[in-house]
């Protein structure tokens, strides 16, 4: 799915909200990043499977 140097990483990996974004639609609190990842604003986000995740939280 990614054609970035170096790739971006799996929807999988723990770092899988780092990839690149394709579709930014932060006017409505979202967006779709290059390995099928939606990001939410509020740091939740779901897989490309529709598993609901969120990022964890720094102390």
């Amino acid at each position: 799915m990614c054609d970035h140097s170096p790739e971006c990483p799996a929807a999988g990996d723990p770092n899988c909200c780092t990839a690149h974004v394709t579709a930014d639609h932060s006017e409505q609190g979202w967006c779709r990043l290059c390995n099928g990842v939606i990001l939410f604003d509020d740091g939740a986000y779901l897989t490309p499977e529709g598993r609901a995740m969120s990022l964890p939280r720094s102390a």
